[in-house]
């Protein structure tokens, strides 16, 4: 907790001078949590690649930043509808709680935030095999958020937008309503939140991409992702930045 908030603080201590900024931060930072990703890459152990490097597979983007079609991973308030062919009478309707959990009939709660489907038919039908002989279980996910990312700064339009495909951080923009005039497209910042309540940050230089026309180091997004472009020249920003302390700093008051 205290490395955590030194960072917080030296991070912080960077951009003082754009509340703004740390304001768009903190907001997405407690609406993102339902669409991080669950794999546990703790920013301190694992390598992550530098801002820009890589192959032309995976076009510059960390590993992090590059996952693309996996399955998806429950969350809190999703709906799910349990069917049992054989034995109807369990038959039932939950709805994830936020604690990750799902009440069962005639089972212990079961927490299932995280999994994917396969995954927890595969718990369901390990769990009631104590009381049914070999249940035939079907899960089906009746609702559950949309995925979105966030646009925030220099833009026409900034807001939140549904993820419904394969989109870049440019393309993106062009979502938002493009750049303003007054944008610094040279700094683009795209915060990707991973576990352990960090946010991994990602320079990019629209400018660049967009002048010379190679587009090799333009960034997937990922739902929950938050793009900001900032008005000004942004200070040297560490690569992980915990997520916990910007609301705190957030408070004007304590920013005076």
């Amino acid at each position: 907790m205290v490395h955590e908030d030194r960072k917080g603080f030296q991070f912080l201590k960077h951009i003082s001078g754009f509340p703004l900024v740390i304001l768009f931060v903190w907001a997405w930072a407690t609406i993102a949590p339902a669409q991080e990703p669950r794999e546990q890459v703790p920013p301190t152990s694992q390598p992550v690649a530098r801002d820009g490097s890589g192959t032309a597979d995976n076009h510059g983007q960390t590993e992090i930043l590059q996952h693309r079609n996996r399955r998806y991973q429950l969350h809190s308030a999703d709906v799910l509808s349990l069917e049992f062919p054989f034995t109807p009478e369990f038959n039932q309707t939950v709805t994830i709680q936020p604690d990750g959990y799902i009440t069962l009939r005639g089972i212990d709660n079961m927490r299932v935030e995280g999994q994917t489907l396969p995954e927890v038919t595969t718990a369901l039908r390990t769990a009631y095999a104590k009381i049914l002989h070999d249940p035939v279980i079907n899960v089906e996910l009746k609702d559950f958020e949309k995925p979105f990312f966030i646009v925030g700064g220099e833009v026409g339009h900034p807001g939140k937008f549904e993820l419904r495909e394969d989109t870049t951080a440019t393309e993106a923009v062009a979502i938002a309503g493009g750049l303003r005039d007054s944008a610094k497209h040279s700094q683009v910042l795209l915060f990707h939140r991973v576990p352990g309540g960090w946010a991994q940050v990602k320079r990019l230089n629209m400018k660049k991409m967009l002048k010379e026309g190679n587009l090799d180091e333009d960034a997937y997004l990922q739902p929950g992702d938050f793009l900001y472009i900032p008005k000004n020249t942004m200070s040297k920003i560490g690569k992980f930045i915990p997520t916990s302390s910007l609301g705190l700093y957030a408070n004007p008051a304590l920013m005076r």
